[in-house]
């Protein structure tokens, strides 16, 4: 034959990561292998491919998805064997995933019907096992299901049954072929998923390890601890002459930050309004598009000090044009030197009456070397909706930029950002502008008092407040949080705001 009549034989099998593109055929083929079973809804999905692509793969057989397996990463000493399917895996949305975690929890394996005689579970399971190897993870945790049980639950228990399968005398669809595959049985979970009838319920808890693993002394540390510093500037609004002396000046506080071996030092909203000292422009809308054309130096100033200080800095706020029309931009300088950016979304009377600010319409979640954060520029604190939709979506410090000109705009600030690290057990950061401009309209008084929130329970200070600035001075304050002390919380405490919401009777979703 010549090799294009073989090429009419060929069959190509791929196995690779899950895409968007996939989502539509991922949740037919889920209806096909557990046709009794809730799905995964396209959100889900959606928040795998974001927090965790590589853990999803799919096996792909002439352009069809034949098969597919979901993971995420956990510590899984944090959580107790008796788990369910919906805690270890944040129902769905494994917005729980640890990077630094030592294991690799199989959520789903699913194989078409019309390809189970071709060790597709095999190639995926192979690929799970070369993951947790070149993650270098101690092993891969299960809870499989026993679908074969129901037929078997009126003569023995859950656990005689897994008994009977080991010794093969019975065959299990699930249990036989996980067996087959290194997993070694550690237990029986009682209530695992609701919605498995075929397995009463029930689950067998198995694990293989990861023979080449090499303890890594970082993830003993960050097991026990992970603190990350911030440096919270409260900036003095003060006449200057040049953009040179305001870079002086913020160069002056980073420098300071990074003295302390800070994570993060934070600018607050609007801290290049001091730029208009110098502008001599009167009009407020005139003055801000002057404002706007000083963009390039600002992120190059504020870029080149995160790399050179070895600091991620909140660059606090700045007028930015774009399509002719005017927004308020917090930004993130990563210490390696990439950008990011959210767009302030609710805008006050006071910025559209007097610059003309129009409000932006995405949510962003950041991701920094110290875990997921969020910017909410100030007034955007007060809407108790987007911090929960930012907490879902894993971050666990909120840093809100402000500028408050009186003490009652301030505590609304302050007041929302303490409830808001209470109802999602999340960090919220504030940072504000004191002092005045007294040639500059809109700027003439400032009030501020900055601080580090946290969670009020047992873990944290007594007043949940990590550290505060004096009231209206132009200072910083240093302060350290406990990621890992974090999310032990979210899992432990007696009060659980975050996790035990009655999401059966209301739910909170964004619009795309």
């Amino acid at each position: 034959m010549t090799s294009d009549q073989i090429s009419q034989f060929e069959k190509k099998v791929i196995i690779r990561s899950i895409e968007a593109a996939d989502f539509q055929k991922i949740i037919a083929l889920q209806h096909i292998c557990f046709p009794n079973m809730n799905p995964w809804q396209i959100t889900h999905l959606e928040s795998h491919i974001r927090i965790f692509p590589e853990g999803q793969i799919c096996v792909e057989l002439d352009g069809d998805i034949i098969g597919s397996c979901s993971s995420l990463i956990v510590n899984f000493d944090d959580y107790l064997e008796q788990h369910t399917y919906s805690e270890i895996t944040d129902k769905g949305f494994i917005r729980n995933h640890n990077p630094r975690g030592e294991n690799l929890y199989g959520m789903e394996v699913m194989v078409h019907p019309d390809y189970r005689r071709m060790k597709i579970g095999r190639r995926l399971y192979e690929a799970r096992k070369r993951l947790a190897e070149k993650l270098n993870l101690r092993s891969i945790i299960v809870g499989g299901r026993i679908p074969g049980y129901h037929k078997h639950s009126d003569m023995m228990s859950p656990r005689e049954y897994a008994e009977e399968v080991l010794q093969q005398n019975i065959y299990d669809p699930v249990l036989t072929f996980q067996m087959m595959n290194g997993f070694t049985l550690k237990r029986i979970i009682t209530n695992y998923l609701s919605d498995d009838e075929d397995s009463m319920n029930f689950a067998a808890l198995l694990e293989w390890n990861n023979i080449d693993y090499k303890p890594s002394n970082s993830k003993t540390h960050y097991k026990l601890s992970f603190p990350v510093r911030i440096c919270v500037i409260q900036y003095m609004m003060k006449k200057i002459d040049s953009f040179e002396e305001f870079a002086t000046q913020c160069e002056h506080y980073v420098d300071v930050s990074a003295d302390y071996k800070s994570d993060f030092a934070v600018f607050p909203e609007n801290v290049t309004m001091q730029l208009l000292s110098f502008l001599e422009e009167r009009s407020p809308s005139l003055a801000v598009r002057k404002l706007s054309t000083f963009t390039t130096q600002y992120v190059e100033l504020f870029t080149e000090l995160a790399v050179k200080y070895n600091v991620n800095i909140i660059g606090g706020s700045h007028f930015v044009e774009k399509n002719n029309r005017i927004y308020n931009v917090g930004h993130l300088f990563r210490r390696d030197g990439t950008i990011a950016q959210q767009y302030k979304l609710h805008i006050s009377p006071n910025e559209r009456r007097w610059w003309g600010i129009n409000g932006g319409s995405k949510l962003e979640v950041f991701d920094t070397d110290c875990g997921k954060i969020s910017i909410q520029l100030s007034s955007d604190i007060e809407y108790p909706e987007i911090s929960r939709i930012v907490a879902e979506e894993g971050a666990q410090i909120i840093f809100v930029p402000f500028c408050a000109e009186d003490r009652q705009a301030f505590l609304r600030v302050k007041y929302c950002a303490q409830a808001r690290a209470i109802e999602n057990q999340v960090f919220t950061v504030t940072s504000g502008t004191v002092g005045n401009l007294t040639h500059v309209d809109n700027v003439d008084i400032q009030y501020a008092q900055s601080g580090v929130y946290t969670p009020a329970d047992f873990s944290f200070p007594r007043d949940g407040i990590a550290g505060e600035c004096s009231e209206n001075t132009e200072t910083v304050i240093m302060a350290e949080v406990d990621m890992e002390i974090l999310q032990r919380h979210r899992k432990s405490t007696d009060v659980l705001t975050f996790r035990d919401r009655r999401t059966d009777i209301y739910s909170l979703q964004i619009r795309s």
